[in-house]
């Protein structure tokens, strides 16, 4: 027999001690009516059940017999002896036959519990029909009943314990499923916001600190000569600082960017050409086609910012003097293009993104229409100028509205 630790089904200690009592009551039941029955042997009946008491005390007490089947084994065997002395001495010790029945279910694997019970039982129909000098069906009925019971019972129990634990292993799986998604949900917000702080702030502080620089630079050339152009250079400068200083704050805020507070992004797109003209040494021009339709603002600020990246590295790379910003309307779709006449590039020879020289701008641009399920296109070739397309599908405010305040 397998001397293994059981995996024996726990039970509440209400039942063990009820189990107990049971037994310590059937057994003093057994003395007492040897006494007052005045039955023969009664020393002995007495000394059968305290012995038969002792022997079941012992089990709850000896760690071995929840530990080891070899060891319950041995114990109800010894408890099992002892009761078959009682039996042999009177009848009364058949009802003790109902609580060991219990502790060979629990105790014994199902097939040796099962075979424990009918062994106790042919024990206690057996003895009982001694007692009585005859045998009839009606005798054995309680001893058969009684094993039927605790069979029921003690299986009946045993499977509601295994269902209670498997589905408590199903919940604490679950709460675990549960608290992996929240972490990677959490996970893909965080991803997801610093994506987009990291486009709003290419798009706004990044491009804004850039012309200011541009323009010192230019007021630092203009100073020895042109002192009144270095002035005007110095007036956009600071200009631009102003415009940088309140769309950081609105970023901080999650607002909408001042540049479309109060207007359409046609009005928007054509003051950022305007200021472009007046800030830089280049004509950026505006023009829009097609019957303006209503878009999210998620789509408006997209388009806006894809236009300032845009005009922003015109200026600083292309050497360009005109730009043409075109803002279409295509039915269901709506297309920003900006070309520019500068010296052109060749597009797969972009130079790796760069925290100190940049060149985030193209990525940061391709994010933005993907967000929306757009494309971005650019066409460009050395000494032919840029053409940059921006296209996205005019769809419902549900759709797009989280990409514009996450």
């Amino acid at each position: 027999m397998n001397s293994a630790a059981p995996a024996l089904t726990p039970t509440p200690r209400a039942l063990a001690w009820c189990l107990h009592l049971l037994v310590i009551g059937l057994l003093s039941l057994a003395a007492v009516r040897a006494v007052t029955g005045e039955r023969p042997h009664a020393g002995w009946i007495i000394a059968a059940s305290v012995l038969c008491g002792l022997t079941y005390a012992a089990g709850p007490v000896l760690p071995g017999v929840r530990r080891s089947r070899r060891a319950a084994a041995l114990w109800l065997a010894a408890v099992g002896a002892c009761w078959t002395v009682l039996l042999s001495l009177s009848a009364d010790g058949v009802w003790v036959a109902f609580p060991l029945y219990f502790l060979q279910l629990h105790l014994l694997p199902r097939r040796a519990g099962v075979a424990a019970v009918v062994a106790t039982a042919v024990v206690a129909i057996t003895g009982f029909a001694v007692h009585q000098d005859s045998f009839s069906a009606a005798m054995a009925i309680g001893p058969a009943l009684g094993a039927a019971v605790a069979v029921a019972v003690v299986w009946g129990y045993q499977a509601l314990y295994r269902e209670s634990e498997h589905r408590r292993r199903l919940i604490e799986e679950l709460t675990a499923t549960r608290a992996d998604l929240a972490a990677a949900q959490h996970t893909a917000g965080v991803l997801a916001e610093r994506d987009r702080l990291a486009r709003e702030i290419h798009d706004t502080l990044a491009q804004g600190l850039s012309s200011i620089q541009l323009l010192l630079r230019a007021a630092e050339r203009a100073l020895p000569q042109a002192p009144q152009n270095a002035a005007r250079y110095v007036d956009q400068a600071r200009q631009a600082a102003a415009d940088n200083l309140a769309e950081a704050r609105r970023f901080v805020a999650a607002l909408t960017p001042p540049t479309l507070e109060g207007t359409t992004l046609a009005d928007a797109l054509e003051r950022l050409c305007t200021t472009t003209s007046a800030r830089h040494r280049i004509t950026a021009r505006f023009h829009l086609t097609g019957d303006p339709a209503p878009l999210t603002t998620a789509h408006e600020v997209a388009l806006l910012r894809i236009a300032q990246s845009a005009l922003a590295n015109t200026v600083r790379h292309a050497g360009a003097t005109t730009a043409e910003v075109t803002l279409s309307y295509l039915g269901d779709h709506v297309a920003l293009d900006i070309v520019d006449d500068g010296h052109g590039f060749d597009p797969t020879l972009l130079p790796a993104s760069d925290p100190e020289t940049g060149g985030f701008g193209l990525a940061v641009m391709r994010a933005r229409t993907q967000a929306l399920g757009g494309t971005l296109t650019i066409e460009s070739a050395p000494g032919r100028g840029t053409a940059l397309a921006a296209r996205l599908p005019l769809t419902p405010p549900s759709a797009t509205e989280p990409e514009a305040h996450p």
